[in-house]
């Protein structure tokens, strides 16, 4: 089992910034591809972000490329978001989500094993 909790979220005007983390615990958390998803009000989950094991290869949803960064502390058991120039768009609860084995695609939410509860981002406009 792994315990994902995830944290730094809140409320910023358009073209601010926040940094989430995700704080693992349980089995070795380097084992693990880690993942950032996001749900808006009314729509599906969608993918934002993920990193691989040691963390040598980043993966990013289109829209977020540019101004969303992921990284990993394997020693500290987390991995970030850092989410810059936010829109409105950019409102929903994020989660973070861990996968032993990628087999599809890392975008596939069906991939990842065990999820945080989720941080509220609201971006003002």
């Amino acid at each position: 089992q792994v315990q994902l909790v995830e944290s730094g979220g809140g409320l910023v005007q358009a073209g601010g910034s926040l940094r989430l983390s995700c704080a693992a615990s349980g089995r070795t958390f380097s084992n693990y591809y880690m993942g950032w998803f996001r749900q808006a009000p009314g729509k599906e989950r969608e993918f934002v972000a993920a990193i691989s094991r040691i963390g040598g290869l980043t993966f990013y949803e289109d829209s977020v490329k540019g101004r969303f960064t992921i990284s990993r502390d394997n020693a500290k058991m987390t991995v970030y978001l850092q989410m810059n120039s936010l829109k409105p768009e950019d409102t929903a609860v994020y989660y973070c989500a861990a996968a032993n084995t990628i087999t599809v695609a890392v975008a596939t939410s069906s991939q990842y094993d065990y999820w945080g509860q989720g941080t509220q981002v609201t971006v003002s406009s």
